[in-house]
Order: structure tokens, then sequence, then C-alpha cells
């Protein structure tokens, strides 16, 4: 092997490391996203959803708009949730999570919305600077006449 050949197979070696690195990120978006969006309403009127960040950017969970450590106080909250139910020897599954702490009537962000009226407006429950413009009576009644929380039950799985 040449040189010249070896250089450009390590070149193309590194690129290939680069690109993995880069699209890691984006690998792990599917699994959660894909299952809390639709259960928390956010993909209502778009048909296109999955490709469309703006639905349920990673910021929902996580500091980072690439998702990863660190996590928000939502996605503490998440992951709180996670093992005070394993604690109490109920194993959950993701949405199940989501329902358990949308339920509890927490605010994680400490910004004066419950974590469920802030899906239900469509801001981002971990996220101080990012609340509601309605006025949390107003806001709560109109979750209340929606369903409350339970319009954020895990949905049925369809065969």
């Amino acid at each position: 092997m040449t040189l010249r050949l070896r250089v450009a197979a390590g070149v193309l070696g590194a690129l290939v490391l680069a690109a993995s690195a880069l699209v890691s990120p984006a690998l792990a978006l599917p699994k959660y996203r894909v299952q809390a969006a639709p259960q928390l309403h956010l993909t209502e009127g778009n048909d296109l959803w999955q490709l469309d960040r703006r639905v349920m950017p990673c910021t929902y969970c996580h500091v980072k708009d690439t998702g990863g450590a660190p996590w928000n106080p939502f996605g503490q909250a998440v992951q709180r949730t996670f093992a005070q139910e394993a604690e109490a020897g109920r194993h959950l599954t993701f949405p199940q999570a989501l329902h358990t702490l949308l339920t509890a009537g927490t605010d994680a962000d400490g910004d004066g919305y419950p974590d469920a009226l802030e899906v239900f407006a469509k801001t981002l429950p971990g996220d101080p600077e990012n609340k509601p413009d309605t006025p949390l009576e107003d806001l709560t009644a109109a979750f209340e006449k929606a369903g409350g929380a339970a319009q954020y039950a895990p949905l049925k799985k369809t065969k």
C-alpha cells in the first residue's frame, strides 16, 4: 500500500468517525420523542411531525438542543419519577412515567405553571423563561375542560 493510499484511508476513516459522532445524538432522538410527542398531543395538525424538531425539541427534557446530558429540570423530574416508582416496586414504561409525572401537579422549572399546564399550552416545562402567556386560572380552566392530565395517559397500542 502506498503512502498516499494509506493517508487517504486514514482521512476517510477519520471522516467516518467524525460523522458518526455528529449523527449519534440524532439517532437517540426517535425512541422517546416518538412515544412522547403523540402522547402529549404535540403532533396534531402536523403529518410530518417526525421530521420537524420544533414539534418536540430536545430541550423539552435536555439542556442542549442536541440532547444528551445534562437534563433540564423537567428531564430530571422524569428521571426521578422512574427512580421513585422503581423504589416502590413499580417498573414503568416511558409513557407511564411521563403520565405519572404530569398527574403529580409538579412544576419542575419553578415558573409558577405546573408541568401538565405547560404541556397543554405547548411551552417548555423545563425552561423557566418559556412559560404560557395565558393567566394561570384561565389556563387551568381550559386544561380541566379538555380532560386534565387524563388526556396525557399512555396511548393504547393499535394492532
